[in-house]
């Protein structure tokens, strides 16, 4: 519920800033690592971990990939539904912790 209250105005600036040259030195940029922080983490872990990417965000770090890292329980083989649509992939670091990619034919 907190999330979505984050989320709404990220989105609103992503919608602004396709009309302005980008200018985010990592990819994913910052407010879609944000974003993606937002929809995977609590609300305090994604603040801290959104502010301190946008301090990185800066001309003393050489920027590059930088992907979210979100803690993940595989949900039960019960609750799964039949209907699975990917939206992210995500690639294990250590567990239970995996690296965050987006599915780009989502």
């Amino acid at each position: 519920m907190w999330s979505k209250l984050f989320i709404a105005p990220i989105k609103g600036y992503q919608y602004f800033s396709k009309m302005l040259p980008a200018s985010c030195r990592y990819y994913p940029t910052c407010s879609e690592y944000a974003k993606w922080q937002f929809e995977f983490n609590r609300v305090d872990k994604a603040l801290t971990q959104t502010t301190l990417r946008i301090l990185r965000c800066n001309q003393l770090f050489a920027g590059g990939i930088d992907y979210p890292i979100i803690k993940y329980q595989a949900p039960k083989i019960m609750e799964l539904s039949i209907n699975i649509e990917v939206k992210y992939w995500l690639v294990p670091q250590k567990n239970p912790y995996f690296y965050l990619l987006k599915n780009f034919n989502h």
